[in-house]
């Protein structure tokens, strides 16, 4: 059994994703981080840094597992079902280097969007420009990969995939509003945002912890 700590948030979409793809046993233990759930004690001591999501194996190897970050528990989630992150040598570095390419760029980067687009109690119009043009140029880079392949890394659906799904989703809502829908045309994000929403355990991930 795994313990999913988590809210409803795109990174903590990323993991209940995985859970369900994997078809893993877990329980899920509500961590509301607007009332700063996330500082408790009993959270921290699973995870130090104090973010969702956070789980813990109660089946590990050596007994009971705790894992944060989210590329970490994807990856470890994916060597315990033996799917989703390839074995050979070619194919599994094209999905790490995009699942980390996504934890460097697309949440940070997109999370400080949302903050200054939504939440920063003063308008700061270099922020809202600086982050508009970065999360326009991430957009592009991801549209350009996709044109070349099914999936993110390559041809097989991958943890890559999984860990971008809710960012790229609410990430070209905010742009197509604060453009006012002047954003590029990208048909190839498109048609991999249509074939994710397809699938029935993003279906299921996503309400996960869901009002």
């Amino acid at each position: 059994m795994i313990d999913l700590y988590s809210w409803a948030t795109p990174n903590g979409h990323k993991i209940s994703i995985m859970l369900e793809e994997c078809g893993l046993d877990y329980k899920v233990y509500p961590i509301d981080i607007s009332k700063g759930l996330q500082r408790r004690p009993d959270f921290l001591a699973i995870n130090p840094n104090g973010k969702i999501p956070a789980i813990v194996d109660h089946g590990g190897d050596d007994g009971e597992i705790h894992v944060f970050e989210t590329a970490s528990i994807l990856i470890y989630l994916a060597e315990k079902c033996g799917k989703f992150l390839p074995e050979r040598v070619t194919a599994r570095t094209s999905v790490l280097n995009w699942l980390i390419w996504e934890a460097a760029n697309i949440s940070p980067t997109f999370s400080q969007a949302f903050h200054f687009y939504r939440q920063a109690p003063h308008q700061m119009s270099y922020a809202i420009e600086r982050y508009r043009e970065k999360s326009l140029r991430l957009l592009s880079v991801f549209d350009n990969q996709l044109s070349k392949s099914k999936w993110l890394a390559g041809d097989d659906y991958s943890i890559a995939d999984m860990a971008c799904f809710s960012w790229i989703k609410v990430g070209r809502q905010i742009l197509q509003e604060e453009t006012r829908g002047a954003m590029p045309d990208m048909p190839h994000c498109q048609r991999w945002l249509t074939q994710m929403s397809r699938r029935p355990a993003v279906q299921r991930g996503i309400l996960v912890l869901a009002d």
